[in-house]
């Protein structure tokens, strides 16, 4: 048995036959194609503002670069230790938009890294259950369709009925922000919940005397409790 010492002043091309060709193009292929359909699933589940092309093919790539990490540092040993000292310096700094954007990253890589270690049934099977699991949940249709309405109003007069209209006419509502200015009175920023595509209470906003403006727009964030 090669001593601690030994193992260290291995050649260079020592044991490299260990990974073959075969293994190399089946474990790439498969990776392609993996990244291909998270790359697809990706684009059937994106529901932010402007969909990147490059994040989609960056997926597809991050699977095949991580499985040729893993195939080369099975291949060596020293060449494993240089790749975690290489990899522990890299910094990403590019901002992630989505929560669900880094869970894409995570599995493109963790398919990678099971490719590599040639557990082929595991990286297949895993990445159509994830696959499903996604797809349904991020594509279910939720009952409710969150909103921000913006209303100027001119005094607490036209305050009060314009929040009693949103109170009769919507299913949640809630209070995000109010302004008080000399200028321009009252400002409103209320996120409401919809049940059905019905928006006609907008204009029985509008109607509310003291009214001067009223903006509505489709909102992502964080549900109200």
């Amino acid at each position: 048995m090669n001593s601690l010492s030994d193992i260290f002043q291995l050649n260079l091309l020592d044991n490299i036959d260990q990974v073959s060709i075969l293994d190399m193009i089946v474990a790439l292929s498969l990776a392609f194609v993996l990244g291909l359909f998270i790359r697809t699933v990706y684009k059937k589940t994106f529901k932010g503002v402007m969909y990147s092309e490059s994040f989609g093919v960056a997926l597809m790539v991050l699977t095949l670069i991580s499985t040729l990490i893993i195939l080369a540092t099975t291949s060596k040993i020293i060449l494993s230790l240089k790749m975690v000292g290489a990899l522990s310096v890299i910094r990403f700094r590019t901002a992630i938009k989505e929560p669900l954007d880094t869970a894409f990253m995570f599995w493109a890589i963790s398919i990678g890294v099971i490719l590599g270690g040639g557990l082929i049934p595991i990286a297949i099977l895993g990445s159509i259950f994830i696959g499903i699991i996604i797809v349904l949940f991020v594509n279910r249709k939720s009952n409710e369709t969150p909103y921000i309405v913006v209303i100027n109003c001119s005094g607490d007069q036209c305050e009060d009925g314009v929040l009693s209209i949103i109170k009769d006419k919507v299913d949640k509502y809630a209070i995000k922000s109010k302004t008080v200015s000399k200028q321009s009175g009252v400002e409103l920023t209320v996120e409401i919940r919809l049940k059905e595509m019905k928006t006609n209470f907008i204009n029985e906003l509008y109607k509310v005397n003291g009214v001067s403006n009223v903006v509505m727009v489709s909102y992502n964030g964080d549900y109200m409790g």
